[in-house]
Formats: C-alpha cells, structure tokens, sequence
C-alpha cells in the first residue's frame, strides 16, 4: 500500500502550472524590465529637463558650447519678464475660451452621433458611419483652402468662430471613441428607461451619459489637449493680436535675427502646464475609457 501524498508539501495540483524559472531568475528579469523602462523615461524626459534648465539660464549659457546643463546662477527673473513680455493674460483667456467652446460642441454632438450609430435603428446605418470614419483619412491641407474660402464668405475671419462652431458638427474620431464605448453598455438599461416611460433623449441624458464618464473624460481631455497646443488654426484665422492664443504668442519670442531662447523656454514651460494638470487630475478617468472602449462592431 502506497503512502499518501504529502499535497500541502507539494502545494496541491496548481504547481503543475507554475512557471520552472527560479525566483532568482523572475528577480534578475524584473529588475532588467524596470532598467529598460527607467532607460526609456530617461529619453522622454531628457527634453523636459532641457526645457526647465535653459528657462534659468541667462541668453548666453543656452547656446553655449559645451552645454551647461545646470544654470549656474539660476535666472528666476526669466518668468515674470517672459510673461509680462507680451499680453500672455490676454492670451490665455482667449485660449480658455476657444478651448471650452470647443469641448463643449464635441461633447454635444459627438455624443448625439455616437448614440444614435450605437443605438438606434435606422437603414443603412452601417454604411453611414464607414462614411464617416472615412473622413479620418483626408488630411487637414485638403480642407484647408475650402474652410478658408467658406468662412472668409460668412466674414468669420478673424474672429473666434471657425474654431469653435466647426467642433458643434462632430469629430469622426471621437464619434467612434463614444461609439464603441455606448456599444459595450448593456441594453436592459435602456429597455427598463423605455418602459418607465422615458424617450431616447431621456434615456441618453438620464442613463447613458452618467454611466458614460469614463469616455467623456477622455473626449474633453483630448479635445482640450489639441485645442491648447494648435498653432496652424490660429495662425489662419486670426489677424488681430489682442485675439490671438498662447501658441501664436510663443511665435513672437522667434525674432526676425535672434531668438530669445531663454524667455520662449520659460513660456512654453507655464504653458505646458496646464495640459499636464488636466491629465494627472484626470488620468484614472482617461485611462478608465481607454480601457472600456473596446473594438465592438
């Protein structure tokens, strides 16, 4: 008669799909993936330094040669004289309101679209939206010209409106974004609003959108991201300088014969800043809808 096994030694039947590598060995490979990443971060933030360091540097440790990477001594002063250097204030608020005015026609209409291909029933549903993703491959220098000519037209120039009023009609890549999210929520939900008496704009606002956050967070976060930094838009349609945003006023640091590297770096550094505290406060949400976003079709 064999003697039984001795399973709490031999850890039950789950050892058998353990892995043979060694503690030892998952040890030295961790600490491998984390210097390869540690390496990487380094590249990324290399620029960043770059960045923060020449802002503290008098004009002529910039461009020095061989680099001074640390600003000996640091130039504090560099902020205060580069955004009182032109109105960045003034800037900033007309920044702040094509960025809003922008977030809040793609949140509208594209959560409308969105709603309507996830949901709805309608003939040749399918064949609509592969039309509208298909605009996703024209790049912008196709529609540049047309939109120009449109809103010269409308006597739009030089005013804020090409750069909001276009957000309230979609944006293709955010319509499949919400699209594929709604696409992933379980339809009972609207089937008990139905019941209780509620129509499709009572249901998407009262139980669709709540439940949407994730995906939201990450159409705004996005859209105020790109609208931020755009140069070229700006560039177009705005002539006056008390209407222009913050990246035509970096412009103005490139001198016709000399650039104040010192100053565009302080400037830019402020008004990166914002970009990265809307993700940082926002990141769980950001990285909640990417991940709930699926391929669903």
């Amino acid at each position: 008669m064999q003697p039984p096994r001795n399973t709490a030694r031999m850890g039950g039947s789950g050892d058998l799909f353990r892995p043979h590598a060694r503690p030892t060995q998952r040890t030295a490979v961790r600490r491998l993936v984390y210097l390869a990443l540690c390496a990487v971060a380094v590249v990324f933030l290399l620029p960043l330094f770059w960045m923060l360091s020449s802002s503290l540097k008098p004009e002529w440790q910039v461009l020095a040669n061989p680099p001074v990477w640390i600003p000996s001594p640091p130039r504090w002063q560099n902020y205060p004289e580069a955004l009182t250097y032109l109105p960045f204030g003034r800037y900033a608020i007309n920044t702040l309101i094509i960025s809003v005015g922008a977030i809040v026609g793609h949140v509208l209409s594209c959560t409308l679209v969105a709603y309507g291909f996830a949901r709805l029933r309608a003939p040749g549903k399918d064949f609509w939206f592969l039309l509208v993703l298909s605009t996703l491959m024209l790049p912008y220098p196709v529609t540049m010209v047309p939109l120009f000519a449109l809103f010269n037209a409308l006597g739009w120039i030089d005013t804020f409106l090409p750069l909001i009023v276009p957000t309230f009609f979609g944006n293709a890549f955010y319509i499949f974004l919400l699209r594929q999210f709604f696409l992933t929520l379980p339809p009972e939900l609207e089937d008990a609003a139905h019941m209780d008496g509620a129509n499709t704009l009572q249901v998407l606002w009262y139980v669709i959108l709540p439940i949407s956050t994730p995906a939201l967070a990450t159409v705004v976060i996005f859209t105020f991201q790109a609208t931020w930094n755009d140069f070229l838009q700006p560039l177009i349609y705005l002539q006056d300088q008390s209407k222009y945003t913050l990246t035509l006023g970096l412009n103005f640091f490139r001198g016709s014969f000399q650039v104040k590297w010192s100053y565009l770096m302080a400037a830019s550094l402020v008004i990166m800043l914002p970009v990265v505290l809307v993700f940082f406060l926002a990141q769980k949400l950001f990285i909640q809808g990417i991940a709930m976003t699926g391929v669903k079709g």
